[in-house]
C-alpha cells in the first residue's frame, strides 16, 4: 500500500525525503501541503497516529510561524487550536509528512526512514 507523502516541492528536506522514497522504491502519493493543505481531521488522525504532541507539527523555521507570532500563541493553546491553525496553511506545517495510516515521520530523519519505510 502507498504511503501519503506530504510535501512541498521548493523544500530542500522534502526533495531529500523525496529522493530517498524514490531511490528505496517506496510507493507512495504525493500531496502539495500548500495546494491541498490537510483538513482539521485529516491532521487530527496524523497528529493522534503519530503519538507526537500537535506542537511537534509546526514548521517553527517558517516565515508565517513567524509573522503570526505562533511561538508565543502556541504557550497556552489547546491541541484543538494548534489543528485548527494548522489547518489554515500549509506554510505552518513542518514538512514532510509521511504516513501509511499506522505510522507517521515528520521531517526527514534518514535513519528514521530506513527504520520505517524501508
Amino acid at each position: 500500500m502507498p504511503v501519503t507523502f506530504y510535501w512541498y516541492p521548493n523544500c530542500g528536506t522534502c526533495k531529500k525525503a523525496k529522493r530517498w522514497l524514490d531511490d528505496h522504491s517506496v510507493g507512495y502519493n504525493a500531496v502539495h501541503i500548500v495546494e491541498e493543505t490537510p483538513s482539521e481531521d485529516e491532521l487530527a488522525s496524523i497528529i493522534r497516529t503519530s503519538d507526537l504532541p500537535a506542537r511537534k507539527f509546526f514548521n517553527t523555521s517558517g516565515k508565517k510561524y513567524r509573522e503570526l507570532n505562533m511561538k508565543e500563541k502556541l504557550k497556552n493553546a489547546s491541541e484543538d487550536d494548534m489543528i485548527k491553525w494548522l489547518a489554515t496553511d500549509g506554510m505552518l506545517i513542518k514538512r514532510p509528512i509521511v504516513t501509511d495510516g499506522e505510522c507517521v515521520t515528520v521531517g526527514f530523519k534518514e535513519d528514521q526512514f530506513e527504520q520505517i519505510w524501508n
